[in-house]
């Protein structure tokens, strides 16, 4: 088949086909190219910024382990787990028994500070509460040392008994951040290690302050 005939375009070549339509064409000027390269530019940077943080801040989730091997095999099996049972919200309320009108916001990847060293969990954020529960069991002498049992390490705080989300980092190691949480009581908990630090302080504080505004 013979190629067609090039031909000049042009608006009245239109007019006999209903589905072809000219259109004004807008000229592109200095400015106009300036702000989108300025635009484009922003939003390079602005992803390139998070995703230094994502990577640092998981550096340090696996730093904070005493085995950066095993932290990550364990993130990976909590990943699979995750998928396994349908989400963290399930995870979430089979754990604490949440009720159906309790709504799980946000979690995160972290560890809890305890007397026997920190330990791998995931911080959940719900409408009504924030909670802590370890990744895996762990082990613990009951009875007077007769025999060893295990069991999950689990915190819960009632947002209406919770004082305080305090930010904080380390001054030697600016890179190791910390959420202290404060129940009314004054009994405290520290959170470290986090994958997504400053969404978790953010939407922390917002739960905190928008449930005692709540209240007031």
């Amino acid at each position: 088949m013979q190629a067609p005939a090039e031909r000049t375009w042009s608006p009245m070549s239109t007019e006999a086909n209903p589905y072809a339509m000219p259109a004004p064409a807008q000229k592109s000027t200095k400015e106009t190219v300036k702000n989108a390269l300025s635009l484009w530019g922003r939003k390079v940077g602005e992803a390139s910024r998070k995703a230094e943080d994502l990577s640092r801040n998981t550096w340090q989730h696996l730093r904070t382990a005493p085995s950066m091997t095993e932290a990550a095999v364990g993130r990976i099996a909590q990943g699979t787990k995750v998928l396994a049972e349908g989400g963290h919200d399930r995870i979430f309320r089979q754990a604490f028994s949440a009720p159906p009108d309790e709504q799980l916001r946000k979690s995160y990847a972290c560890y809890l500070s305890t007397s026997a060293g920190p330990v791998m969990g995931v911080m959940y954020l719900s409408t009504a509460r924030v909670a802590f529960c370890s990744d895996t069991p762990l082990s613990y002498e009951a009875h007077a040392g007769d025999n060893t049992e295990w069991s999950y390490y689990k915190v819960a705080i009632p947002l209406h008994r919770l004082r305080a989300a305090i930010p904080s980092a380390s001054k030697v190691k600016p890179a190791e951040k910390f959420i202290q949480l404060v129940s009314m009581e004054n009994h405290e908990f520290w959170l470290m290690g986090f994958v997504n630090y400053s969404s978790a302080v953010v939407h922390l504080q917002e739960a905190l302050s928008g449930f005692h505004n709540l209240q007031a």
